[in-house]
């Protein structure tokens, strides 16, 4: 586990920092009277991405986190059926949003991955729940006028959209 750790946060790292260089092909700063330029959100998410990734290999280091102190092989039986249940849990999100739209796949998924996977109290798995998907319908919706796939849950959203645009 300690050498899968610090491969995975290498790979990610170059990943993330040929995604920076990549969406420099695009405006990223901000352009008046448009907005932020077609690369400025690639360009800050995968300099996120890259910070993470940093972040991860430092305390891979200092030896911080139990996976940095292990010794087990790169895969366990059960990481490999935890690996398997995400895998299903995000194939089940990604084909759940033609019926129901990613503000209905959001929750399911939040639930699912945090309170039966990631064991964590209701209290923090509804606030994601419900946080994110609110979170996510103003800033595309609203403050980009992008819109996202709702499915048949889309007559739900006309109120919204005449009180907000």
């Amino acid at each position: 586990m300690r050498r899968a750790e610090l491969i995975m946060a290498i790979v990610l790292a170059i990943f993330s920092a040929y995604l920076m260089w990549k969406s420099t092909e695009l405006p990223i700063g901000w352009i008046p009277e448009e907005g932020p330029g077609g690369g400025a959100f690639p360009f800050w998410l995968s300099t996120g991405m890259l910070l993470s990734c940093l972040w991860i290999i430092w305390r891979w280091f200092r030896r911080v986190t139990p996976q940095s102190r292990s010794n087990l092989p790169y895969f366990d039986s059960q990481s490999a059926t935890l690996i398997g249940l995400v895998a299903v849990a995000l194939t089940a999100m990604i084909g759940s949003i033609h019926w129901i739209g990613v503000y209905g796949a959001i929750p399911f998924f939040f639930i699912f991955y945090m309170k039966f996977i990631g064991r964590h109290s209701w209290l923090q798995t509804s606030a994601f729940a419900i946080g994110a998907p609110v979170v996510t319908f103003f800033f595309f919706e609203i403050m980009l006028h992008i819109t996202l796939p709702k499915g048949e849950t889309e007559p739900l959203f006309y109120p919204l959209y005449d009180l907000f645009l």
